[in-house]
């Protein structure tokens, strides 16, 4: 059933059948709302939070399967109701509207960044006050689904905060707009400073040494992961949130999960020994979540294929939506 955003945006790959009008809603699956031919864009403008799926992992470095995540992500909602009992927060507070997927090209990579871009820029015009979450794909969809933002709201002042094993700063010469460059490729593109990106995560052998020089010439913060540790990974996302507030008007989320340990999240492209925890990860996007700027994130490289049987990351990827979804609901 296509919706009023078609043809920037695909009906989702999958929905679930959703309870009775005036059922009891308890389950992920019972409460987001698909958009659907009958939506009323009037009614949809005022949602809390739209998600979109963007399946594209052709651009990855390495071997992927992250085009597939938004599908697994959408049944995975059964498995968790709306009820955060950490905080005391039941999610069905929140408006949320999943509004499907954008379309990928077969073979075609610029094409498919193009229509990410025109897909983001169509969300944030028709939802001027709702949070966006985009589910990817690989790593590259961020700096497209970052432009498409800066189209809509070309006079505000963009600023990331990543969460990542890597800088994601390679020669776009060398490896063009793929999922090891989007913050390079939004720093040279103009649309976001150096000095307005904040990278936590960072750990290992996993980065070359002129990477890191490219970051200090453009003014990129870094934190180490052991350096985070040392003053507190909360802490550690409240200063890099506060330092980014006063520089700019919208703050940019993007959780890479490679940015976990390998025996947390042994489903990505990119998997590594000795990053985060599950309960720093998910410290860090709810301290992120609760600040009212940040206002659009995505969840990329995460590979359904690579997981394990019982499914280990994409249960984790959308514990982490959730998450945010927490401290979305903790700002009403």
């Amino acid at each position: 059933m296509k919706s009023f955003l078609y043809p920037k945006l695909n009906p989702p790959s999958f929905t679930w059948v959703r309870p009775e009008k005036g059922g009891t809603i308890s389950k992920v699956h019972e409460w987001i709302e698909p958009l659907t031919a009958e939506s009323d864009p009037a009614k949809c403008k005022d949602a809390d939070v739209v998600v979109v799926g963007v399946p594209l992992s052709r651009s990855s470095i390495s071997a992927s399967g992250a085009s597939e995540y938004p599908d697994a992500f959408r049944r995975m909602w059964k498995g968790f109701t709306t009820y955060n009992l950490d905080e005391d927060v039941d999610l069905t507070e929140l408006t949320v509207l999943d509004a499907g997927d954008v379309p990928m090209h077969v073979t075609d990579i610029p094409r498919c960044h193009e229509n990410i871009i025109q897909a983001s820029e169509a969300i944030h015009r028709t939802f001027t006050a709702s949070k966006v979450c985009a589910i990817g794909g690989d790593h590259s969809i961020t700096a497209m689904m970052v432009k498409g933002l800066h189209k809509a709201k070309p006079d505000q002042k963009i600023g990331i905060l990543q969460f990542d094993t890597h800088f994601d700063l390679r020669d776009l010469a060398d490896n063009g707009p793929s999922n090891g460059t989007p913050m390079r490729n939004l720093i040279e593109s103009g649309v976001v400073e150096g000095s307005n990106i904040y990278n936590i995560g960072l750990h290992g052998f996993f980065n070359t040494k002129d990477l890191k020089e490219y970051a200090d010439k453009h003014g990129v913060n870094y934190i180490t992961l052991g350096r985070a540790r040392k003053k507190g990974i909360v802490e550690t996302v409240k200063g890099c949130l506060e330092e980014l507030s006063a520089k700019v008007d919208l703050i940019y989320m993007t959780v890479d999960m490679d940015c976990l340990d390998i025996a947390y999240a042994p489903g990505v492209p990119a998997s590594t020994p000795g990053g985060m925890t599950t309960a720093e990860l998910l410290d860090s996007v709810l301290t992120a979540a609760k600040h009212p700027k940040l206002n659009a994130m995505d969840i990329v490289c995460l590979d359904p294929l690579k997981d394990t049987t019982v499914q280990t990351t994409v249960k984790l990827g959308t514990h982490v939506f959730l998450t945010y979804l927490t401290g979305v609901a903790t700002r009403k």
